[in-house]
């Protein structure tokens, strides 16, 4: 089933009433892109609704990021408590660096520990791609990213982690901010970054703009593209029990 529903001339999107599922995103606090990309994917009768984390000092620059990880974690609870008022089905953490930041075992932890404490189905953006790439079979990828080598690094040590082999890996040269980046851009890194050895692509972070390279990406390619912002929308609707196909960001949301 396509995703036509039309956009609403007053709020400037669609598919607001939530009567089928409501899907909670908590979002680093000065992204401009999660918003529109989830409410883009959000299937008819679908809502979404956003609360943002605590994070302070320069935004989207590489320097900060992993220290704003930080921040979003110790202010996680006071945050999870606001958005657990709209009563969402599924609560998502949006944002792959901080689950880089805490690793396997952390990040456990703390999904069980929210997960105890709200009541509601909490699932992280990194667990999300995980669970992409076991649902289509693929077990080796090439990852491409906007952060710089260190955290690209720490990024492919996190994946390994789950078992998944990392064929390749590159980054963006020159950001400056990652919520500049082009969609251009990001397209040509998937491209850039793929190998034969591959099975699939990800594209790492959500505030660079992936959903609307993805289809073109992996037809290009001839195998699945994936990222970070696809992923979580992908498991948050498979959580609400949403079985809703949506045409044109690739496989994964065809399945």
């Amino acid at each position: 089933m396509e995703n036509k529903a039309p956009a609403n001339p007053r709020f400037g999107y669609a598919k607001t009433a939530g009567w089928r599922a409501r899907i909670g995103f908590l979002i680093p606090p000065a992204t401009p892109t999660v918003e529109r990309e989830m409410v883009e994917l959000a299937p008819e009768g679908v809502s979404v609704h956003f609360g943002r984390m605590v994070a302070r000092g320069p935004v989207g620059t590489l320097e900060t990021l992993l220290n704003r990880a930080v921040s979003h974690i110790e202010h996680l609870d006071e945050v999870v408590e606001m958005l657990a008022s709209v009563k969402p089905d599924v609560m998502v953490l949006a944002h792959t660096a901080t689950s880089y930041y805490l690793g396997k075992e952390r990040e456990a932890e703390l999904v069980a520990r929210i997960q105890d404490r709200i009541g509601i189905p909490f699932i992280t953006t990194f667990g999300s791609v995980v669970a992409a790439c076991e649902a289509l079979g693929v077990n080796s990828i090439a990852v491409g990213t906007a952060y710089d080598e260190a955290l690209s690094r720490k990024s492919r040590e996190v994946l390994q982690s789950y078992g998944l082999k990392v064929e390749d890996m590159k980054w963006l040269p020159e950001v400056k901010s990652i919520f500049e980046e082009t969609e251009k851009r990001v397209y040509h890194l998937g491209r850039d970054v793929d190998c034969p050895e591959a099975q699939a692509v990800f594209i790492s972070g959500v505030g660079l703009p992936t959903l609307s390279v993805l289809g073109a990406l992996e037809a290009d390619l001839g195998k699945p593209a994936i990222s970070s912002a696809g992923c979580m929308m992908w498991q948050a609707l498979r959580c609400a029990r949403i079985n809703a196909p949506v045409s044109g960001y690739g496989r994964l949301f065809e399945m």
